[in-house]
């Protein structure tokens, strides 16, 4: 059986041309006959096959970056890129992840780590290389900060230098994602008094993935102040897990105690976990291109953009297809940036559980994006008192969290809105729940769910606990779940809109109950409802399909990994279309 990592180098060479399968074929003859060695244990067996598989991986990610698409040795490379934003990005990642597969040959540690961090500032710079001081000098600052935090004996001074660990941290982040916000928002109060500010020029660009580090290298302070970790005493191991390039740019936001020592151990690979990295690598790509970038482009930028141009049911297909859309894009990077992860011997927690099943909005965020609620939850709502402060206190909380957290997505006032409704719903959850009558149900239900346990010789009558919710039937279940979904459909629209006025448009557009028009192809329905359908398919068959992949024949692998390239090479657009997380 060939070894998993020689799957993805194939899969990526024989759909296109001769040339290059024949460039694939060196390093293709050399792991073949490397196979059939002997080999035991869980480290990589083939040291000279990887070495080839991946000195190929360089070779195609670099002509591709070199020549700028133009795919002069016709090596298809320009119709297998994956359209991203600043072009070849996937050729970029074809050449990182090939020099990261070499790191795996280095058995010292610090030279590992030092390739690890090489290959992460060479993927962060393709975007703009501009930034790399800016990830550097934030990372080294918090390494520094974390050390003089555990150093240091008395507790006011700990606090102190927490304060400036938050000043440094958000004020970076405020300079960069905010000021152009403030600036806007300024000038717009003043021109509403009458007065005529004058014009500032000055533009500040916004470092991709920079809410995705602060906050990672935040969690790494306020973690060694609470004493839950200790200062990490490898400053190239921390260097590397802020830039560790599959999470660098949009996620998921990964919390030190479960990545730092990953990076500090040699990797330890399995053909199961590389084949479960290329599971999801194919996953990840066919949600993003073939469902999430196709209604970008032939349903919801058409209809947000000119909603008076479309019916009223036209528009409520535009709404859904963008809930379809950011899910399958989000969802479908973090998949592939799981799968990476998994290439390199390194797992990432989960980041998404079928949001749109959730039949309430705290169930909504327990699903979705689901590293950035829990770090909400543990450093801002509970540090804030989270609900310890009675009541009132506690929808307070609720609100501050979700409206930062609406601005953590963006600089504009419809994000902040966004993050309101949602606080507000999750207020009105747990209002309902904490009312009389409520209680009176569930206290009700608990009585008729009381079970008997033998002990101390007799029958004991329990009740179940009390953080215990009654079950619910299938029609409230789905009633619940239609709910969910269209509320967080109708907040997308804030999301979505360029501004407060394309919002009402969309909504007044959504209220005139016109008819349908013959303006949506059959086919965009159809990738809509297969977008919708996919959603709802049951975790045990996308468990059994995964694990059905893991235990098949190489040549089953990669036979269906070429159909996914195959499909995705079919539906992919020439116009780019840029991850949405990435602008956060």
């Amino acid at each position: 059986m060939l070894p998993w990592f020689l799957l993805l180098g194939y899969v990526l060479s024989l759909p296109w041309t001769l040339t290059n399968a024949g460039i694939t074929a060196v390093s293709g003859l050399l792991s073949l006959r490397l196979c059939h060695q002997k080999h035991t244990g869980e480290t990589p067996p083939l040291p000279a096959a990887l070495a080839a598989v991946a000195v190929n991986f360089i070779a195609l990610g670099w002509l591709s970056f070199r020549h700028a698409g133009r795919d002069p040795l016709g090596l298809g490379l320009s119709a297998l890129k994956v359209p991203l934003p600043h072009g070849i990005v996937s050729s970029v990642i074809l050449a990182v992840v090939g020099f990261c597969l070499l790191l795996l040959l280095v058995r010292a540690r610090k030279l590992r780590l030092i390739f690890v961090l090489l290959a992460s500032y060479v993927f962060y710079a393709h975007w703009d290389w501009r930034f790399l001081p800016l990830i550097f000098l934030s990372s080294s600052i918090d390494w520094l900060l974390g050390h003089a935090i555990h150093n240091e004996q008395d507790h006011a001074k700990k606090k102190r230098w927490l304060v400036i660990t938050a000043v440094v941290n958000l004020g970076v982040l405020g300079v960069f994602k905010y000021f152009n916000f403030g600036v806007d928002t300024a000038r717009a109060v003043l021109e509403s008094l009458g007065m005529h500010p004058p014009e500032i020029a000055l533009r500040i660009a916004l470092p991709v993935g920079i809410s995705f580090f602060t906050f990672e290298s935040m969690s790494y302070v306020i973690d060694v102040y609470r004493g839950d970790i200790e200062p990490q005493k490898s400053y190239l191991e921390y260097l590397a897990f802020v830039a560790f390039f599959p999470h660098l740019v949009a996620g998921p936001i990964v919390r030190p105690r479960d990545l730092l020592p990953q990076l500090a151990k040699q990797p330890r690979w399995s053909s199961r976990e590389g084949a479960e990295g290329l599971f999801l690598i194919g996953v990840g790509l066919v949600k993003k291109v073939c469902i999430g970038d196709y209604l970008a482009l032939n349903l919801v930028d058409r209809v947000f953009d000119a909603p008076m141009h479309y019916s009223s049911l036209e528009c409520y297909a535009g709404v859904l297809g963008y809930a379809v859309q950011i899910y399958c894009d989000f969802s479908g990077y973090t998949d592939m940036a799981i799968g990476s992860a998994l290439l390199l011997g390194v797992r990432f927690p989960l980041n998404f559980d079928s949001p749109y099943k959730a039949p309430d909005i705290q169930d909504f965020w327990r699903r979705w994006h689901i590293s950035l609620s829990t770090w909400l939850r543990d450093y801002l709502y509970i540090p804030l008192g989270g609900n310890r402060k009675g009541e009132a206190r506690t929808y307070v909380n609720l609100m501050l969290t979700m409206l930062l957290g609406g601005l953590w997505h963006g600089a504009a006032w419809t994000f902040v809105v966004w993050g309101g409704l949602h606080g507000s719903a999750l207020a009105v959850h747990r209002r309902w729940h904490s009312t009389r009558f409520q209680r009176a149900r569930v206290e009700r239900e608990r009585e008729r769910h009381a079970f008997w346990v033998w002990e101390e010789g007799a029958s004991q009558r329990r009740l179940p606990g009390k953080g215990w919710s009654p079950p619910r039937t299938w029609w409230g279940t789905l009633l619940g779940v239609l709910i969910t979904f269209h509320f967080v459909c109708a907040c997308w629209v804030f999301f979505r809109a360029d501004s407060f006025q394309k919002a009402w448009l969309m909504f007044s557009q959504l209220g005139q109950l016109t008819h349908f028009h013959p303006n949506l192809p059959a086919k965009v329905l159809g990738v809509l409802g297969l977008g919708l359908c996919s959603h709802y398919v049951p975790e045990p068959l996308f468990v059994w399909a995964r694990e059905t992949f893991k235990r098949a024949p190489a040549f089953t692998q990669g036979v269906i990994l070429l159909a996914l390239l195959l499909w995705v090479r079919e539906m992919v657009s020439a116009q780019a279309v840029p991850f949405v997380y990435f602008q956060f």
